[in-house]
């Protein structure tokens, strides 16, 4: 079984975004995939109940109190972690996962609470060791404008790989609204979008 941790200790960073959206990159190879969702408000969880019956099945774990057994015959688990974590719940959530995906928005609060969160983790055994693959997603980036450009030097300090840059765009909340991801969707604005997740998927599916 693969699992892929979405963590970050920074709220309203797309946690949730990125989390359903590898999902639905692992139904659609036909995996037998499942979210566990550890954040209290159940972002994922509520994703799922919108999700249309006939979309590639996705399952979902309630872990907001405790993190449980996956079932038998998993084959992808995607954890989406809440942003209040302890050190230790960090540790407990990494020594189950294989790879780590921080997501990062632009301004200094993010940043700052992005560096802490990489620094919590450059001190977990299995990290430092390099047994687990941590990889930075910048994420609603706009091209061009202040914020961004103060992102990309934030990158250049980082000891860990920026894996994929995610441009800002209103299609994220239409296809979030329906139980989706820019991956499923036919519309064609989402193709430029999509493709911009090549570089992650390429890392976590393609190193199966």
């Amino acid at each position: 079984m693969r699992t892929v941790l979405v963590g970050n200790i920074k709220g309203g960073c797309g946690k949730t975004t990125l989390a359903t959206h590898l999902a639905t990159a692992f139904a659609a190879e036909g995996s037998f995939v499942a979210i566990g969702d550890c954040d209290r408000q159940g972002s994922s969880l509520n994703w799922l109940r919108r999700r249309a019956p006939d979309a590639p099945a996705i399952l979902g774990l309630d872990w907001a109190k405790e993190v449980g057994d996956p079932p038998k015959g998993l084959e992808r688990l995607v954890i989406d972690a809440p942003a209040a974590m302890h050190h230790k719940d960090v540790e407990a959530l990494i020594e189950i996962s294989e790879i780590v995906v921080v997501p990062v928005l632009p301004g200094a609060f993010d940043e700052d609470a992005t560096a802490r969160f990489l620094e919590r983790l450059s001190k977990v055994k299995a990290v430092r060791k390099n047994k687990r693959v941590v990889a930075v997603v910048g994420n609603r980036l706009r091209p061009g404008t202040r914020a961004s450009d103060r992102l990309d030097g934030f990158f250049g300090g980082l000891g860990f790989p920026v894996v994929a840059r995610l441009r800002d765009t209103q299609l994220y909340p239409t296809v979030a609204a329906r139980g989706s991801s820019v991956l499923e969707s036919t519309e064609s604005r989402a193709k430029s979008y999509a493709a911009e997740w090549a570089p992650l998927l390429d890392l976590i599916i393609g190193s199966k």
